[in-house]
């Protein structure tokens, strides 16, 4: 697979510009006030660290990503946001997580934690992974960000703390603008490629099936064998850990919101839409708990 697919619009090159792609910046790390992190509100929220310590670990291999992403894309639009907004952005969001989780717990060592999961993480980036097509795997890019999206919007729904609370709502904010973004480019090369709502349907349906794919649990076993030395992974404390950070995650979720996401590309007709939304939502938290 790779950028040669006969899958991109003759419209759409890098010389003709979409106004998605337009550089927004809506905030800054210089924003963010992490000398006054409530400590108390989160320093022994173990589940917490976790899955604070894994999102700043998957974040921050995003520059790898992006150089596999762009590779398939080849000399597009899409290549061009990508590498002028979008690997700054995620890779922000990568920095900003890690320096909240060292003001927290500083006797983490995150460096050490993420060299060892970026030498495993690194063979899972793969083109191997993507859809046939880049129209497709561009609506599959929108299950992706509709899962960070659901992420962040899971952790500001849970703190009290405000600073992190602010923080995931500007990440989780930056990550729907991602994915109207990758939907627009989507809709750009459907026009051409013509691809029919089943197969588009199956692409988001894959990409669905793998949210809780390797990435999560590289980067928690990761954490958990630097936060634990010497102990493991093979044990039930990691096993407590792992469903423990999953759970925090599903018990904040807000399905509604991946459902109207999720269905977004497929553009059902209205009735259609306001038909299959609510049971949609009953599925989706059925699957992301099970």
């Amino acid at each position: 697979m790779s950028s040669t697919v006969t899958d991109f619009p003759k419209a759409i090159s890098s010389t003709n510009k979409i106004s998605a792609a337009t550089k927004v910046h809506s905030w800054a790390m210089s924003d963010i006030a992490y000398d006054q992190i409530e400590l108390e509100k989160v320093k022994s929220d173990e589940v917490l660290f976790f899955v604070l310590a894994s999102a700043s670990l998957i974040e921050s291999g995003s520059d790898m990503y992006t150089s596999v992403l762009v590779d398939y894309f080849g000399d597009s639009d899409v290549a061009n946001w990508l590498t002028g907004q979008w690997e700054h952005e995620e890779l922000q969001h990568g920095e900003s997580l890690r320096k909240y989780v060292e003001s927290v717990w500083p006797e983490f060592d995150w460096a050490a934690t993420y060299q060892s999961f970026f030498d495993e993480y690194s063979g899972y980036c793969t083109v191997n992974q993507f859809e046939p097509t880049p129209t497709l795997e561009l609506v599959a890019r929108c299950v992706v960000e509709t899962g960070t999206a659901a992420l962040y919007r899971a952790l500001e729904d849970y703190t009290d703390e405000p600073i992190l609370k602010l923080l995931a709502g500007n990440i989780r904010r930056d990550e729907v603008r991602h994915y109207k973004n990758f939907n627009r480019f989507f809709n750009q090369y459907n026009r051409e490629a013509g691809h029919g709502r089943w197969p588009i349907f199956k692409a988001l349906a894959r990409r669905l099936a793998e949210l809780r794919n390797e990435d999560s649990d590289c980067a928690l076993r990761h954490i958990f064998e630097h936060r634990y030395p010497g102990v493991g992974t093979d044990t039930d404390q990691f096993k407590r850990i792992s469903r423990a950070a999953r759970s925090l995650v599903l018990k904040n979720i807000t399905p509604d919101m991946m459902v109207k996401m999720f269905l977004q590309p497929l553009q059902l007709p209205g009735y259609v839409r306001n038909t299959v939304e609510k049971p949609c939502s009953q599925m989706m938290r059925f699957f992301m708990a099970s």
